[in-house]
């Protein structure tokens, strides 16, 4: 059942709404490169288009009604949004939910040292990565300093064309025999991933110079002492903005697009719709890289408990009711897939690959080999999915990620199917997926956003 290329299918009008999203996603990758970021700037989305804080509801002691749309953060980095529909709400949700972190390198906390005239940051990978990948490429240092007395300072150093990058150096192959001999996971070690800052000593400083010009720096710049690190949380990420990709511009590169180009979809489509039947909700969450462990990944009792808030202020909250509205809604898991690579065509079984440029892809399963970890969605609630897409011509593929006894992975379709609604994941069909820089097609995001628009208004 191969499924038809959508570009084939295109108007000028598709076309031009086509380019018009896609610019507004390349505005948010650039402007997201970490969950923080992320959830900033979906709050500043948020409020133009007319939500406001639930912790501002709530301090007000105001009451919500079908109409009403808020959102409610938690630690800055994740953020669920509602959109009060008619129906009763504890018929259940129409949920869009994805995650805004991305594989990166987090700064340690004892991060500074110089060795032989050179200043280097010590870093820890985050999320499955290829270590050798992120080397002899151009970085960027995006986080916050939070310092004793209670103020937290912003860092971006490497985006703007103005500002100096960071790297990583590599061996060059006139030395680099016995490295290539290893196995592409210890080519680059982890400890060894460390982030060349400086080579410039301070005048009049004997000892680590090079150190103390950097000091001196951050100093003047940030206020920050090496101290601060201690309670600083900054993130290295591939420097440069998401970009145009092929000669006819059919693609986006750009880094973290697993998973937001979900996120932006998912809240895109949230943030477009109107006149809703059911609630329509969109959580973006963090930590998913690493298990959504944590107070900001989908595990915590966060979203429960902003579904909790919003019931008290709507006048309906009993733990029944709660219960009622988390067992009733319904949910796309928005998790990217693995696009069929021609170039590495072994590890995929074609007749169940997504392609790019054929519309959002539903996993029934992810999970590994035997479907280990996997949700795996009732037929009855993909039969439900079909129809509407179907109906309102949306492109779509169905697809595993890799062959059997080969590829998987995991989402956070599970944590919310143990509320007993139902789930499936669907997404986008990345290449280069986890790698500095990831490629999507135009035509995946534009019908995806379509695809989570169709969901919220009729499922």
């Amino acid at each position: 059942m191969e499924r038809p290329n959508a570009w084939k299918s295109y108007k000028e009008n598709d076309l031009k709404a086509l380019e018009t999203l896609c610019e507004e996603y390349k505005d948010f990758l650039d402007k997201g490169k970490t969950e923080r970021e992320c959830v900033k700037n979906t709050i500043e989305m948020a409020k133009a288009a007319g939500y406001k804080d639930l912790a501002d509801v709530i301090k007000a002691g105001e009451s919500l009604k079908a109409g009403d749309k808020v959102y409610a953060v938690c630690m800055g980095k994740t953020i669920a949004l509602f959109h009060i529909g008619k129906k009763n709400i504890e018929d259940g949700m129409n949920i869009l939910g994805a995650h805004v972190d991305s594989p990166r390198l987090d700064v340690k906390q004892n991060p500074l040292y110089e060795d032989s005239d050179f200043a280097y940051l010590d870093t820890h990978y985050y999320g499955g990565v290829k270590k050798y990948q992120w080397v002899a490429m151009p970085l960027a240092i995006h986080g916050v300093v939070a310092k004793k007395d209670g103020q937290v300072v912003n860092v971006v150093i490497g985006e703007d064309e103005n500002d100096p990058v960071v790297s990583i150096t590599d061996l060059l192959p006139h030395l680099g025999a016995k490295q290539m001999e290893k196995k592409a996971g210890s080519v680059i070690e982890g400890e060894n991933l460390d982030v060349l800052i400086a080579s410039k000593p301070l005048e009049g400083e004997e000892k680590d110079a090079v150190k103390a010009t950097v000091l001196k720096l951050l100093k003047e710049k940030y206020d920050m002492e090496e101290e601060d690190f201690l309670s600083a949380e900054l993130e290295v990420v591939p420097a440069g903005k998401a970009r145009d990709t092929g000669l006819d511009r059919s693609m986006i590169m750009s880094y973290g697009q697993d998973d937001r180009v979900c996120a932006f979809t998912s809240l895109k489509a949230l943030l477009d719709v109107e006149d809703i039947e059911k609630t329509a909700c969109c959580i973006l969450v963090d930590k998913e890289e690493i298990g959504s462990v944590g107070a900001t990944g989908m595990e915590s009792k966060f979203f429960e408990n902003a579904v909790a808030e919003l019931l008290d202020r709507m006048g309906q909250y009993s733990e029944l009711t709660l219960r009622r509205v988390l067992a009733n809604s319904k949910m796309l898991s928005s998790d990217v897939n693995a696009a069929y690579d021609p170039l590495f065509a072994d590890v995929y079984e074609k007749k169940n690959a997504s392609f790019a440029g054929r519309g959002m892809v539903f996993s029934k399963f992810t999970g590994s080999r035997g479907k280990s970890g996997s949700n795996d969605a009732n037929a009855e609630y993909i039969a439900e999915i079909r129809n509407i897409m179907d109906d309102e011509g949306i492109h779509y593929q169905l697809a595993e990620l890799g062959k059997v006894d080969i590829g998987g992975g995991g989402t956070i379709a599970y944590i919310l199917a143990l509320y007993g609604m139902d789930v499936i994941d669907c997404g986008v069909a990345v290449l280069n997926m986890h790698a500095p820089w990831e490629v999507t097609s135009k035509a995946d995001v534009y019908e995806t956003k379509r695809g989570y628009e169709v969901f919220l208004k009729r499922m």
